[in-house]
C-alpha cells in the first residue's frame, strides 16, 4: 500500500499504472487498521499492551505457506532456520531438550541449577550428539537382579538395557538384557549375569561407525539393540533399531558451519563464581551465553557481559532481561550480542506482583526491539507465549526470536516425569523464580549479592503443572507451520519484509476490546475439545 498521489479516479482511489491502491483518506481513516508508531509512540493513554490487546490486520497473499521464510538471527552472529528457543528453567531445558530444539531448526539454553561440572556436561552431550545414537544409555551391572529391569521397564518403557561392569556408561560392556529375557523369570531377586545375553553372542559396532553401516548390521543381525565400543570394549554409544526405523533426516538443523555440531547455549548468572563457570561452558563447546537476570540493568551484569567479551572473543552473549531502552543501550554498550526482553509476565512469574516493576510484553518488545535494532543487536521476546498467535504477534513487533517455557514443559523432551490428576497426563512445571527453584541455586537469577541480609527467600514465582504436548518432533512443526500461517494472512512472505513493513508503516494493528478478545476465542459453545495437531 502507498499513500502517494498517482492517478486518482472518480471513485477516489489511486491507480498506479493498473493496480488500484487506497486513496490516503480512507488509509488515514483507520479502515485499514492504525500503525505501531499510532499503537506504542502517539499514546496519549499511557497504556502498555499484551499479545492478547493487540490483533494484526490481515494483508495481500501472493505467495504460498511454503514460501514464507521464517529464519532469523538470535545474536549478531548466530542464525537459525526457526524462531524459537528454550528457555533456561530446570523443568524445560537439559540436554535432550536442547538437542530436540537444535536438530529442528532452533536451539536450547542449558538451565544454571546444576553444579559447574554437571553444566558444562550437559553442553557436552548436546556438541557430541549424532543423530540416531543414544549417547547416555541407562546401564546397569551384572549384580542389578531382574527387579530392577522391570522397574526400569515401567517407568521408561523399554527393557533393552547394557549390562557394564559399573553399571553405567563408558563401562566394559558385558552383555545385554532384553524383553525376551526376562519375560518367563519368576525370580524378580535373580542377578542379571545370570539371564543377560553376554558379550561374546552380541553384535557390536566400533565406535566412529556410520549410521548406514548400524543399519546394515542391525539388519543382518536382526538385532533390536546394537553397542558401540572402542578398542577397549568400553561403551560409548547405543544404537536402538527403533530408532533407526523413525530416524528423520533434520536438514534445519542449527549446526557449527564448521564442526558441523549442534548449536547449544547455556545459562550463568551474575557472581563472580559464574565467571568459572562460563570458562568451564566454553571449554565445553558452549554456542551462546545467557546472562540470566530478571532485571538486567545492573552493575553486575554490564561488568560480566565485559568480562565474557573480552575473555572469550568468540563467545556471543545475550543480556537481559530488558523491558526499556534505557537498559539496553547499557547492555548493548557493554558488548551484548542479543537481549532478552521481558519483566514479570511468564504464566509462572509473580515479579509485577511481588515488586511492581515489569512491562506489558507487547510494548516491551516492540520498543525495545526498534532501539536496538539501531544497533544490529537482535532480541528475544521471552515469556509471555500461549500459541502459535503469540509467536506470531512477537515477531511481527520486531522479534527476532521467541524465548518459551511453559510451551515446550509439556513435553517428552522437558526434564521430569509425567503423573495423571484428576485423569489429565502433566509435568511438572515452575518457575525460576519459585521457592522451589530458588532452594536449588536460582536465586542468583533474583539476588546479586552474597550476605546474610538475604537469608529471606522472597518469591517471585510459582510450581505447577501442565498439560502432555507429546513429542518435540511433532510439536515444534506444528509451532512453526502455525507462524507460516500467520505471517501469511498478514502478507508478510518472511521476517524481514514484516520488519520492513512494521517500521515504514505498512504492516497495521488494531487495539481489541475485552470483548473483542472473547470473540476471537472459542466461545458459544456447551463443550468442545481442543487439539493442537
Amino acid at each position: 500500500m502507498s499513500a502517494t498521489k498517482k492517478l486518482k479516479t472518480e471513485n477516489g482511489h489511486i491507480d498506479n499504472g493498473g493496480v488500484w491502491e487506497l486513496d490516503e483518506e480512507t488509509l488515514n481513516s483507520g479502515a485499514v487498521g492504525f500503525t505501531a508508531s499510532q499503537l506504542f509512540i502517539k499514546n496519549p493513554a499511557c497504556v502498555a499492551y499484551t499479545y492478547d490487546d493487540v490483533i494484526m490486520m490481515p494483508g495481500h497473499i501472493s505467495f504460498g505457506l511454503n514460501e514464507v521464510d521464517i529464519s532469523t538471527k538470535l545474536t549478531k552472529k548466530i542464525a537459525l532456520k526457526v524462531p524459537f528457543v528454550s528457555s533456561p528453567m530446570d523443568t524445560v531445558t537439559e540436554h535432550n531438550m536442547a538437542i530436540s530444539m537444535a536438530l529442528q531448526g532452533g536451539i536450547g539454553i542449558i538451565h544454571s541449577n546444576f553444579t559447574i561440572e554437571e553444566q558444562a556436561a550437559q553442553v557436552r552431550k548436546v556438541k557430541r550428539y549424532k543423530n540416531g545414537f543414544i549417547t547416555d544409555p541407562i546401564c546397569l551391572s551384572p549384580d542389578n537382579t531382574v527387579m530392577d529391569v522391570m522397574e526400569l521397564k515401567s517407568k521408561h518403557g523399554y527393557s533393552g538395557i547394557p549390562i557394564t561392569d559399573n553399571g553405567e556408561m563408558g563401562g566394559k560392556l558385558m552383555g545385554i538384557v532384553s524383553n525376551r529375557d526376562i519375560t518367563f523369570i519368576d525370580d524378580n531377586s535373580m542377578k542379571l549375569k545370570e539371564i543377560m545375553t553376554p558379550r561374546d553372542k552380541l553384535a557390536v559396532a566400533k565406535e566412529g561407525v556410520e549410521l548406514v553401516e548400524a543399519n546394515e548390521i542391525l539388519k543382518e543381525t536382526k538385532k533390536g539393540k546394537l553397542p558401540v565400543v572402542n578398542d577397549d570394549d568400553e561403551l560409548v554409544a547405543l544404537i536402538a533399531r527403533t530408532d533407526l526405523l523413525k530416524n528423520i533426516e533434520f536438514s534445519e538443523a542449527s549446526k557449527d558451519p564448521v564442526t558441523k555440531q549442534l548449536l547449544v547455549g547455556a545459562a550463568i548468572g551474575t557472581r563472580p563464581e559464574d565467571r568459572d563457570r562460563a570458562a568451564a561452558l566454553v571449554e565445553a563447546g558452549v554456542d551462546v551465553i545467557v546472562v540470566d537476570s530478571s532485571q538486567g540493568d545492573s552493575l553486575y551484569q554490564i561488568e560480566i557481559v565485559k568480562h565474557l567479551k573480552e575473555s572469550h572473543e568468540k563467545l556471543q552473549v545475550i543480556a537481559g532481561n530488558v523491558v526499556t531502552p534505557a537498559q539496553a543501550l547499557r547492555l548493548i554498550q557493554a558488548g551484548a550480542d542479543g537481549l532478552r526482553v521481558g519483566m514479570g509476565i511468564g504464566s509462572i512469574c509473580t515479579t509485577q506482583e511481588v515488586c511492581a516493576v515489569g512491562r506489558a510484553q507487547a510494548s516491551a518488545v516492540y520498543h525495545v526491539a526498534k532501539f536496538a535494532r539501531k544497533y544490529g543487536v537482535p532480541i528475544l521476546a521471552d515469556g509471555g507465549i500461549k500459541s502459535t498467535g503469540h509467536i506470531t504477534k512477537a515477531l511481527s513487533l520486531g522479534a527476532s526470536c521467541v524465548m518459551m517455557g511453559s510451551m515446550l514443559a509439556g513435553t517428552d523432551e522437558a526434564p521430569g516425569e509425567y503423573f495423571y490428576q484428576d485423569g489429565v497426563r502433566l509435568k511438572r512445571y515452575r518457575g525460576m523464580g519459585s521457592i522451589e527453584a530458588m532452594s536449588k541455586g536460582s536465586d542468583k537469577r533474583y539476588v546479586w549479592e552474597n550476605n546474610s541480609s538475604h537469608s529471606i527467600k522472597v518469591a517471585q514465582g510459582v510450581s505447577g503443572a501442565v498439560q502432555d504436548k507429546g513429542t518435540m518432533q511433532r510439536y515444534i512443526p506444528y509451532l512453526t507451520q502455525g507462524v507460516r500461517h500467520g505471517m501469511q494472512d498478514a502478507g508478510m512472505k518472511s521476517l524481514d519484509l514484516a520488519w520492513e513493513a512494521l517500521y515504514n508503516d505498512t504492516l497495521r494493528f488494531e487495539i481489541r476490546s475485552p470483548a473483542a478478545q472473547k470473540e476471537g476465542g472459542v466461545h458459544g459453545l456447551h463443550s468442545y475439545q481442543k487439539r493442537l495437531f
